[in-house]
């Protein structure tokens, strides 16, 4: 049921997690320079940007992150394989932000008195793991009402 309140909310993680790819993470000011951290790594803030320290991790994650919570959308006959993959795509939400707090340690290791400001799509895979227990939980409202009525056959 591609109408259910569930869809958008999985839609919104799609749309959310889409944007982490492309928007800053944070800023970095590093031996007098500024540095831009995003998914696909680390790179200068000048005219002509130069990646320092590559992050595919991340951008993979984040990527596997939205493609599981798009192909969860077309999952609606199979309820509980879509209660799981919601599962596992918080538990991936979460390992995100392990990732990103490995980086800037990795970073804090290379490089002397790292300040790191955050930006606003650092928050947005705090908002997808909000919106997939939602859906989590409306998954498994569909479930128990399909079942009652089976047992009303």
């Amino acid at each position: 049921m591609l109408q259910r309140i569930q869809t958008v909310y999985l839609l919104i993680i799609v749309a959310l997690m889409v944007a982490t790819l492309f928007l800053p993470l944070s800023l970095l000011q590093a031996d007098g320079q500024f540095y831009s951290f995003d998914a696909t790594g680390i790179s200068t803030i000048a005219e002509q940007p130069e990646l320092v320290y590559p992050t595919w991790g991340l951008f993979a994650l984040t990527a596997i992150i939205s493609i599981l919570a798009l192909v969860t959308i077309f999952l609606f006959k199979k309820r509980i394989l879509q209660i799981r993959l919601c599962v596992f795509n918080a538990i991936l939400m979460l390992g995100f932000y392990g990732l990103f707090g490995f980086f800037v340690w990795v970073l804090n290791g290379k490089m002397e008195e790292v300040t790191l400001s955050v930006k606003i799509a650092l928050s947005f895979p705090v908002i997808c793991l909000i919106l997939d227990y939602l859906a989590i939980r409306n998954i498994g409202a569909d479930e128990t009402l399909v079942r009652s009525l089976d047992r009303l056959r």
